[in-house]
């Protein structure tokens, strides 16, 4: 299902100066929250869930195998990860990874700035201490701020923030060097890869989400992958396996739980088979969908390219991603200028979230609104946060409404860099 945005049309007029909002010429009018529906398949599937009534994972018939296991083993072979385990949401799934490799209360976590907030949330829930990395402009970790912090955390929890890969060889090669533990955040990532490496395969984990504004939609819902038996024996234990693993089917060997079931608290946070069923189909058509997304994202890219005073961000040719969002920088603008770009562009039709916003807004912050850690001033980082303006690109939009959209945001930054040029 497509919701297209309907252009509608006034009379054109001067470029305003100051706060005052355009006439406008085209309007966007769909929605950026709005998802596709639920394949049929998986709406069959969750009937069948519905019907019979063994929600719980490990409530299952005789003979039966629990579709929340049914998917386990689907996404490890469809990662190539050796395990798999699905729980309750993305945020647990980093929390229980951190918590696997052995993560305690007063211990130091690298993790990026320019994140989202449940990934420090996820170490500072543990009691843990986010120190913070840089952000270049291509929206990834610094890899020179990393080098310049390794010493100072044993886990690297790294956030693929809105879908950005950065250069995995580089980064693993600093952490090996120091001998940090690699968590992946790939709640943006999944479908996407770094020469022809899954996201997620690099580190200890890889953790996934499937809320429903991510690749796959669940409402809420998580999956952790890793090839590290005992680890992934304990990440099972802490979703609240109690003595079932065995029912497990990407799980490491019974074996392997010998002495980890008696040490591990249950921290419970199960998927069941209802969101299970849903996803299983949904993965089937993820690289359909990344195409869809990809095509969009081009769209509004070659829309954007060449506007005055707004910067893309270079994708490398390394990076295979999957585009269900679009971010673009106005670099080194004032911030009341950042402002009315926003509102502009609102009252056209067009959602842009803004980072770099003095206060957090929804689901937009920076390392500096979490006040529950230490935040030294980053000013690299500063000046690319500042500028960071983000929309979401769900598959209800036509190519045709990227195009629009792209239109009109290519005409509000215009006309507020050339109030900005007249004015100086």
């Amino acid at each position: 299902m497509e919701t297209r945005g309907r252009a509608t049309c006034a009379p054109l007029t001067a470029a305003p100066r100051g706060n005052t909002l355009p006439s406008m010429s085209e309007r966007f009018t769909g929605s950026f929250t709005q998802q596709e529906p639920i394949p049929e398949e998986g709406i069959a599937a969750a009937l069948a869930v519905l019907r019979h009534g063994r929600l719980h994972r490990y409530n299952t018939a005789p003979g039966e195998v629990a579709e929340a296991a049914l998917l386990e083993e689907e996404f490890a072979a469809q990662t190539g990860a050796r395990y798999c385990l699905a729980v309750a949401s993305g945020g647990y799934a980093l929390a229980t990874a951190l918590r696997a490799v052995g993560v305690k209360p007063g211990d130091r976590v690298l993790t990026n700035a320019f994140t989202l907030a449940p990934v420090p949330g996820a170490i500072a829930g543990l009691g843990a201490v986010p120190v913070y990395v840089g952000v270049t402009a291509g929206l990834v970790i610094d890899l020179d701020d990393l080098a310049a912090k390794a010493d100072q955390a044993q886990v690297l929890l790294l956030s693929h923030m809105r879908g950005h890969v950065c250069d995995m060889d580089a980064l693993m090669a600093i952490c090996d060097r120091a001998g940090i533990t690699v968590i992946e955040d790939c709640a943006h990532t999944m479908g996407a890869s770094w020469r022809g490496t899954p996201a997620g395969r690099f580190g200890r984990f890889g953790a996934f989400s499937t809320q429903t504004y991510k690749h796959v939609n669940s409402g809420e819902g998580g999956l952790l992958i890793s090839d590290d038996a005992e680890a992934m024996a304990r990440a099972i234990m802490l979703s609240g396996s109690y003595m079932l693993y065995e029912r497990h089917r990407a799980a490491p060997p019974p074996e392997t739980f010998a002495q980890i079931r008696y040490e591990t608290p249950n921290i419970s946070g199960r998927m069941d088979n209802l969101r299970a069923a849903i996803l299983r189909p949904q993965l089937r058509a993820l690289a359909i969908q990344a195409d869809r997304w990809n095509a969009r994202y081009r769209i509004v890219e070659a829309g954007l390219r060449d506007t005055p005073g707004l910067t893309l961000v270079t994708r490398p040719a390394e990076e295979d991603y999957v585009a269900s969002s679009f971010q673009f920088l106005l670099l080194d603008w004032d911030g009341s200028q950042v402002a009315e770009v926003v509102a502009r562009c609102a009252a056209r039709g067009v959602e842009l979230k803004w980072f770099g916003a003095a206060e957090p807004v929804g689901f937009t912050s920076r390392y500096d609104s979490w006040r529950y850690a230490p935040h030294p001033a980053m000013p690299a980082s500063d000046r690319v946060l500042a500028g960071i303006l983000d929309m979401r690109l769900p598959l209800t939009f036509s190519e045709e409404d990227c195009a629009l959209i792209a239109r009109i945001i290519r005409a509000e930054v215009s006309a507020v860099w050339q109030a900005r040029a007249a004015a100086e």
